[in-house]
């Protein structure tokens, strides 16, 4: 790669010269500068934006710096960082990601990303969570996406779980199911607790103590979503559903749900409804029937924790983002029978 003592030797000018014409073109004169510029294209010369930072450049633009737990390389999330970068180019910013993974030193990465001079922190994770933030990234403006923080008063942006899970309910309550079977994500998960919140409230308006549903959990880990059959064949008599429908704690569960359910003869909806949660990246619609689900805010939370940025909000309160019902044909309304 072309460096700026390169494109100073080609120009016959100096290292000063370069910089003047990459900081400050103003101060050259047009012949200079022309040949400098020229210099530049035959070079394929990069500006280190970074160094331009430094050294106190008022024309570049500023930078969002991002640590991303899992996210970048997780499908289900990575809507959050694709947001935060076509928020930050539509406001003349940039943005940075650095990703952390699980056995990285969370000190050697913070100091990876900090090198870069960012203006301001995202610091987002692939799942709802509360997480332990280090103190350098609050030197900076600084904003949680999809998480929260175990100790400092931070400003989050996060799904409205429990608002989110109770729209479902209410709507598969209102369409006259009043027996679901209650597969939920792991115990321990935050979204899990407050979603049950969302479902709880959601049944005791329609009348349906939820204490009475069949409620099971998920354990840690992928290879536990091969448990859901299990689960669901243990809540059968003789092939026959002992629940109206299923509420699935995501949309993984409901792929598994709709497996289990057809490979039994059953009908969705006709025999039993399914409500999915997440609306997974080009998923929902290729379900047979397509399914029911939420929708997680993930690019809307990503664009508001750019804008607390951009915007150099100061609050630190913990917004939660509506979490919309998409209704598709795995619910619909019950016929009553006589």
């Amino acid at each position: 790669m072309a460096s700026l003592k390169d494109v100073a030797k080609l120009a016959n000018v100096s290292l000063m010269t370069v910089s003047r014409a990459l900081n400050a073109p103003e101060r050259l004169k047009p012949e200079t500068l022309s040949r400098v510029q020229s210099a530049i294209d035959a070079t394929n010369y990069v500006p280190d934006l970074s160094a331009k930072k430094i050294r106190g450049a008022h024309a570049i633009a500023k930078t969002i710096g991002v640590l991303a737990l899992d996210t970048v390389t997780t499908p289900f999330s990575v809507e959050i960082t694709l947001s935060i970068e076509e928020t930050a180019r539509t406001h003349d910013w940039n943005s940075l990601v650095v990703n952390m993974f699980s056995d990285d030193s969370p000190e050697n990465i913070v100091d990876l990303l900090l090198s870069h001079r960012p203006d301001g922190i995202i610091y987002t994770t692939m799942g709802l969570r509360q997480v332990p933030l280090p103190e350098k990234l609050l030197n900076l403006p600084c904003v949680l996406a999809n998480c929260e923080s175990l100790h400092q008063q931070v400003a989050s942006y996060i799904p409205d779980d429990e608002h989110g899970q109770y729209a479902a309910v209410q709507a598969l309550m209102s369409a006259g199911y009043r027996r679901p079977l209650c597969l939920h994500l792991p115990a321990n998960q935050l979204a899990t607790v407050r979603r049950r919140q969302g479902l709880e409230r959601a049944c005791r308006e329609a009348g349906v103590n939820p204490d009475t549903l069949e409620h099971c959990y998920m354990e840690n880990g992928d290879q536990h979503y091969h448990d859901i059959p299990s689960m669901m064949l243990a809540k059968m008599k003789q092939g026959k559903p002992q629940f109206d429908s299923v509420i699935c704690g995501n949309d993984r569960i409901a792929f598994i749900v709709y497996q289990t359910l057809l490979a039994k003869g059953l009908h969705i909806p006709q025999d039993v409804a399914v409500m999915g949660y997440d609306n997974m990246v080009g998923i929902g619609d290729l379900f047979l029937p397509p399914l029911s689900t939420v929708q997680l805010p993930h690019y809307e939370i990503g664009r508001l924790s750019a804008l607390h940025i951009i915007n150099g909000e100061s609050h630190k309160n913990t917004v939660a983002v509506e979490s919309p019902l998409l209704l598709r044909q795995s619910m619909r309304k019950k016929v009553k029978t006589s």
